[in-house]
């Protein structure tokens, strides 16, 4: 081991990193891995004494110092996690650092070829109760036969699974250019994929792809194939607004067939008779059935508040089964697996994971996809726990001859990301997944006005957690922002000079939307119930940025957004949302009294798809619907003072998301998005006229915040990961 004068190392070696104490790096077979500040100090320490516990005492005491308050725990829960992100490692299943219960952690890996000898410890890190496989990348990519255990904590029916798989992963496209949608030919050879590229055909096998010729501009992308192997049906969006149509596309050649002008997420039934699919706008979604041709479409099922996943037809073809996602208050959203009968036409509920919600602290949710194999089981993605609710996995269950839950559910897979997609190969031995990963960041621009104009974005945030902004200090210095990097959402401060954030808000309970109050000294925030907690209204509270435990200030069930006014108003508003309408009401930051404004109600069966803006003088307040296509999306400028309106559009748009009202109060920041794929950050005036400032193919652009002096501008942008996974039973 090399040192640096007198016994103190230069390096540690272990595995395949080495931590380069002299530049302060980590690295990873040689190449720099992104470990800076306290959690490589903490790889640091462990590395120093490896085996042996370090305990949380001596890492505050050398990390965080008496003079310098933090709020400890959850800075080191953080650092923690960081540091395993970096190393590829788990809590759960720990190959490098180990959490000792109520201690501290241990390093489990030979430091410099020598032998770790763990101490013996009062409280045992791993619990008897939870058996676990670990699954490492270097498994997953050499597509190692595994015989996977399943955590019964994680599933109320969850068992050790007989069956054998092999995992392998079928393409490895970059961030620029994600997997837009994929499906396994029925006899299990062929990947049908579509990318910004192209559309392809690959032989899973051999790994040969060629390109499936089309015509020009025809950008269809593969949803499901018919039985007979040569045919596939594919969507297509014509233009930024236009809604999806299917298509009959053949793999032999020939100029593709359309099918219906208005669908999407087709299910082929198992003798290519039929075709399930939905269609509808967002919120309001309908499952239908048409002849494979096309004709004679019918609809099945139709839901207000809801939106449907992909139908997955019965082997016999006599019903449909399908995940619902239906919405209440609050947001609160419920999943759940429906059916339905073509012969008697009777609706159930087949499953739902909301019963996971005692052993896990929180609720767990299905994914949109679902496959019913040949062999009479159901294939499913569903949530992870938190704090890892943002990641999900591949599960399986059986159903018996009434089509209900037979058995245990067997987890196939057990890996971070979001399974985005399911198919499976006629008998079920080759199942095809997508996963993918949204990452977004804050930037920070400088603002000109007259005209307005943008200088280059520069990002805020450096690492890859979720950050979301949604104000700034009164100085215009520093950005407020809500963030998972501790674990759950919790709110950060970060100044425009600096390179890390400052926590402002912590606790056990998921905190966000940090609004200034109009004292301009004074945070308001609101504290959201625990996933699976749906007796918890939401609170609204408020907080001394000099310091000082939080008050609360109001709850209710139903709370949507806060947002106050500049000084010299006073003006503060928050909304309550039912299906049908969506109620404003002004309140007190201090006392939490209010009082609903009628002339800003909304009549409305599609409520939850609306945000709304206050304008900086509390006059003015900006409604949109951004969570609904529209062919002109608009914006309602209400007064709050005589409940006059004025409406204007955004052409060329098939929405806007979200909207903020600039610090001048003359024009709104509006995040839009068309249906090709494309983003934008626009700035529209009180009468209409439209200025695109910002525009990408490749990533998400989320809301704008100015900060009150109008001189900078903080936004997100997200860049997402998406590629094919295949899992193979034998």
């Amino acid at each position: 081991m090399a040192v640096i004068g007198g016994n103190e190392p230069r390096s540690f070696q272990f595995g395949i990193f080495e931590a380069d104490l002299r530049a302060g790096e980590l690295r990873r077979n040689g190449s720099k891995v992104k470990l800076q500040g306290q959690p490589f100090q903490i790889l640091t320490m462990l590395l120093a004494h490896p085996g042996e516990v370090v305990t949380r005492e001596e890492l505050r005491q050398k990390l965080w110092p008496t003079d310098i308050f933090v709020d400890f725990d959850h800075s080191l829960n953080a650092a923690i996690r960081r540091l395993r992100d970096a190393l590829g490692d788990s809590a759960e299943n720990p190959r490098f650092v180990e959490t000792v219960a109520r201690r501290g952690y241990r390093f489990l890996a030979p430091v410099n070829g020598a032998t770790v000898t763990s101490q013996p410890s009062a409280q045992p890190a791993r619990s008897s109760k939870r058996l676990r496989l670990s699954v490492t990348l270097a498994v997953l990519l050499a597509g190692v036969v595994l015989g996977w255990v399943i955590a019964r904590s994680r599933h109320p029916s969850a068992q050790i699974s007989s069956v054998q798989i092999k995992q392998r992963r079928l393409t490895a496209n970059p961030e620029e250019n994600p997997v837009f949608s994929d499906t396994i030919s029925p006899d299990g050879k062929y990947l049908a994929f579509a990318d910004k590229t192209g559309f392809y055909l690959r032989h899973i096998d051999s790994g040969e792809t060629h390109t499936l010729s089309l015509p020009p501009k025809f950008t269809a992308i593969p949803a499901a194939w018919y039985p007979d192997g040569s045919h596939l049906v594919a969507t297509w969006v014509e233009g930024p607004t236009a809604p999806s149509s299917l298509w009959l596309v053949s793999i032999m050649g020939g100029p593709p067939r359309q099918l219906i002008d208005n669908g999407q997420l087709p299910a082929v039934s198992p003798n290519g008779s039929q075709i399930a699919f939905v269609k509808g706008p967002k919120l309001g979604e309908e499952l239908w059935v048409m002849r494979a041709n096309g004709e004679e479409p019918s609809r099945l099922v139709a839901c207000q508040m809801c939106t449907f996943g992909v139908p997955a037809w019965s082997p016999d073809g006599r019903a449909i089964a399908y995940v619902v996602t239906r919405y209440g208050p609050d947001w609160k959203a419920n999943t759940s697996v429906g059916l339905f009968d073509l012969r008697s036409g009777r609706q159930e509920t087949i499953f739902s994971p909301g019963g996971r919600q005692a052993e896990t602290g929180g609720e767990l949710d299905l994914g949109p996809a679902l496959v019913w194999t040949a062999d009479n089981h159901l294939i499913y993605s569903i949530s992870e726990p938190p704090p890892n609710q943002d990641d999900s996995n591949v599960w399986m269950v059986a159903l018996d001859s009434q089509r209900r839950i037979a058995g245990t559910a067997v987890r196939l897979t057990a890996a971070p990301d979001q399974v985005s997609g399911l198919s499976a190969s006629a008998d079920g031995n080759r199942i095809i997944y997508t996963k993918n990963y949204l990452n977004p960041g804050i930037y920070v621009a400088e603002l000109n006005s007259d005209p307005v104009r943008l200088s280059r974005p520069q990002r805020l945030t450096l690492d890859n957690w979720r950050d979301y902004p949604f104000s700034w200090t009164a100085d215009s210095k520093a950005v407020l922002f809500s963030s998972d990097r501790d674990g759950t959402f919790h709110i950060f401060q970060q100044r425009i000079t600096e390179r890390s954030p400052q926590l402002l808000i912590g606790g056990n309970e998921e905190t966000s939307l940090p609004r200034l109050a109009p004292d301009n000294s004074t945070l308001l925030f609101e504290v959201w119930p625990r996933l699976g907690v749906l007796a918890t209204p939401r609170r609204v509270m408020r907080v001394s940025l000099a310091g000082g435990p939080p008050q609360e200030v109001l709850h209710h069930d139903g709370l949507g957004n806060i947002q106050c006014a500049r000084p010299p108003s006073d003006v503060c508003l928050y909304d309550l949302r039912s299906p049908t309408h969506v109620s404003f009401f002004r309140f007190d930051p201090v006392t939490g009294k209010s009082d609903e404004l009628p002339q800003l109600r909304i009549q409305d069966t599609n409520s939850y798809a609306y945000n709304w803006t206050l304008s900086p003088n509390g006059k003015t307040l900006a409604t949109g619907k951004g969570k609904v296509i529209q062919k002109d999306p608009s914006i309602t400028f209400t007064s709050l003072e005589d409940g006059s309106k004025r409406t204007v559009t955004a052409q060329a748009w098939a929405g806007v998301n979200s909207i903020d009202f600039a610090a001048d109060g003359r024009s709104v920041w509006a995040s839009a998005y068309t249906n090709t794929g494309k983003s934008a950050l626009l700035n529209i005036d009180l009468q209409g006229r439209t200025t695109t400032m910002i525009e990408d193919a490749q990533m998400t652009i989320g809301w704008a915040i100015p900060a009150p002096d109008g001189k900078h501008l903080a936004f997100w942008k997200a860049r997402g990961t998406s590629n094919v996974w295949m899992l193979e039973k034998f």
